[in-house]
This record gives structure tokens, C-alpha cells and sequence, in this order.
């Protein structure tokens, strides 16, 4: 597939987990920049803005704090997702405690201009690990969250982007358990997800991870399996339409087969890719992978101009490290342009 692939960020620390939005004339894009994948409280979310995509400029950095007992005291903050409220720009982050993280709330702040902003407050029910919110009608606004402790995937409804109810489960785990959960509206008015399963916490990964594609009708109270795919587990999924077609980004695995390498090894090699979302059969088509390696994945997009903008993070693609080797190593905030008319031929091509 043509594409035009640059780096945003590149200053010799581990920059992850991205997400980015158009809003004011400006794409609006956020990271984390921590010293390595795991868990510390040097790490901060840094919040960029561009008229192109090309110049950035560094808006405003965010720390991790919450108050325990009569202290203030620093987490490690990651995750970071963008939204739209009523004309205000929001940020929702996750704390963690541990070295291997395993977030356990959702904090969110926003801002009326992108420059002010308030004070982090807590997502209530404590416990949901939020996702990207996104609206219909510009007066609910929904948003996917999952819980680690339970492995389960739920929808949830708010009409001010800071207090949220939960409105439908979308999979409760057993065997397996959900992690990460993007949802997206399709033009029927169906809103579909797709969620990351779980199998095992093995460092080799498994056979069973895979992805969910998941549909609701309005009202959004009950959800329908519509495919699960063996294709990836999706880690870090982001969904946006074009061609009045469903896409999906996420994180990769080339090789399945060798040994110690199951879905999910953190011993194999990664790729940030691209896919196509169907309703039946395969799930997930696989139809390329951006310029990517090692620790990868956690993408945005923006789609605007007859072009699909998406931000992600990579090691150095010519090191093509393990995932395990990655995760230590520096990171880069990468942003791969695709034309639409090229996502299409490349679509008909599969």
C-alpha cells in the first residue's frame, strides 16, 4: 500500500500509547513519555498541537497524582485517550501501581481551549479502565471500559463527558477475559466493538487470544457476537470509517507458530497494522502493516481531506526487536498518512 510515513517524536526516551483528534483548526495529539514500558512515576503525558501533522507544537504536560491519606503522591500514568464533549477537548488517563502495569482507575481533566485545564478527578465507578468516548446524536456519549479483576467488558453513557453510568455488558469473562475495547457508530445507527481477549498470562502468549467484534442495536443494552478473530489479538485498538467501510489499527503478531510465541508472546516480534472490520466470517483482513517493530501499537486517527492520518509508537523499525527487548528500549511517535483511494485499492486487493 502508498503511504508517507514520518516520525513526530524521536528524543531517546520510551514514547507510547498515543491517541489524536482534529479540533479548532488543530490535530490535537498525546503520549506518554516514561523511561521504558513498565511502571514509573517519572512518566508524563504530553500533549501536542499541529495544523499539519508535520510541526508540532508541546501544549501542556500532565502528571500522575492522587491523594493517599493527608499525601500527595506521585503514579505512574499511561493510556491516554482523547474526546470531544461539547466543544471541549477531554483527557482521560489510567493510574498504576505496579512494575508490570495493571492499572487500576481512570482519571480525566479537560479544557475549553486545550491550553487550561482543570485538575484530574476520578471516573467513577472506580475500577473501569475507560476508553475513547464517542457520540451520535452530540447529547449521549458513550464509551467502552473494561476491569482487570473481572475480565469483563462493559458500554458506558454520559451527557457531560465526566460522570458516567454504566449502561450494558458488552463480555463478561470466564476462560478468557477482556482487556482493551474500541467502539465505533456505523451509519445504521448499529454501534459495533471490538475487544481484546485474553488467555492466560503467560509470557508465550496463546492459542485462544484473540479479538472480539461485538454489535449493538439502539438502545445499546444488549450486545450480539459477531465474529471473533485469531488473526491478532488487537492491543491498543482505535476503529474509523472511510469508504463506508469499518477499519481497524492495532498491534500485530507476524508469527504464531514457533515455539514460545502464542497471541500475545512477549517474546515475538510486533507490528502496528491495519485492518478490515467484517460482520461475518473472518472477523478481521488483515491489509498492512505500517512502519513498525518491537514495542508498537496504541494508535489515533484522524480522518480528514480524503486522507487517514494515524499516530502510533514504534522502536527503530530496523531493529525489529522482540516485544520483551522493545518495551526497554526507546520509542518513537510515528505518523503514517494514507490516502483514502489507496485504503480502497488496497481493500479490493484482499
Amino acid at each position: 500500500m502508498q503511504l508517507e510515513t514520518w516520525i513526530v517524536v524521536d528524543d531517546g526516551e520510551h514514547n507510547a500509547f498515543t491517541d489524536m483528534l482534529f479540533w479548532r483548526d488543530y490535530y490535537w495529539l498525546i503520549y506518554v513519555s516514561s523511561p521504558s514500558h513498565f511502571s514509573s512515576k517519572k512518566s508524563r503525558l504530553v500533549l501536542l498541537r499541529s495544523k499539519d501533522a508535520h510541526s508540532w507544537q508541546e501544549i501542556h504536560r500532565f502528571s500522575g497524582t492522587e491523594q493517599e491519606g493527608s499525601k500527595r503522591v506521585w503514579r505512574d500514568i499511561r493510556d491516554p485517550k482523547l474526546g470531544l464533549v461539547k466543544d471541549q477537548l477531554f483527557v482521560y488517563a489510567l493510574l498504576n501501581k505496579q512494575f508490570d502495569p495493571q492499572p487500576y482507575k481512570t482519571i480525566v481533566t479537560s479544557s475549553k481551549n486545550g491550553e487550561d485545564w482543570a485538575p484530574f478527578e476520578d471516573v467513577t465507578p472506580i475500577g473501569w479502565l475507560m476508553g475513547r468516548p464517542t457520540t451520535q446524536d452530540g447529547l449521549t456519549w458513550y464509551a467502552p471500559a473494561h476491569r482487570v479483576d473481572q475480565g469483563t467488558a462493559a458500554l458506558f453513557r454520559s451527557t457531560d463527558g465526566a460522570n458516567w453510568t454504566l449502561h450494558s455488558t458488552i463480555f463478561e469473562g470466564k476462560a478468557e477475559h477482556a482487556d482493551e475495547t474500541a467502539i465505533h457508530f456505523l451509519s445504521t445507527g448499529q454501534l459495533v466493538a471490538v475487544t481484546r481477549l485474553e488467555a492466560g498470562s503467560s509470557l508465550f502468549g496463546s492459542e485462544q487470544a484473540s479479538t472480539l467484534i461485538s454489535m449493538a442495536a439502539p438502545a445499546y443494552t444488549s450486545w450480539d457476537e459477531s465474529a471473533r478473530s485469531a488473526i491478532t489479538r488487537l492491543d491498543g485498538p482505535v476503529l474509523f470509517s472511510a469508504n463506508q467501510q469499518l477499519y481497524a489499527v492495532g498491534r500485530y503478531q507476524p508469527q504464531v507458530k514457533a515455539p514460545y510465541q502464542g497471541q500475545g508472546s512477549a517474546f515475538s516480534q510486533k507490528r502496528t497494522a491495519l485492518f478490515l472490520v467484517t460482520e461475518k466470517g473472518r472477523g478481521l483482513v488483515h491489509l498492512t502493516d505500517l512502519p513498525s517493530a518491537g514495542d508498537t501499537s496504541y494508535a489515533g486517527v484522524a480522518v480528514k481531506d480524503e486522507k487517514v492520518l494515524i499516530s502510533y509508537y514504534t522502536n527503530d523499525p530496523r531493529t525489529d526487536y522482540p516485544w520483551i527487548i522493545g518495551m526497554l528500549r526507546p520509542t518513537r511517535i510515528q505518523m503514517t498518512e494514507i490516502q483514502i483511494a489507496n485504503l480502497k485499492r488496497q481493500e479490493d486487493d484482499k
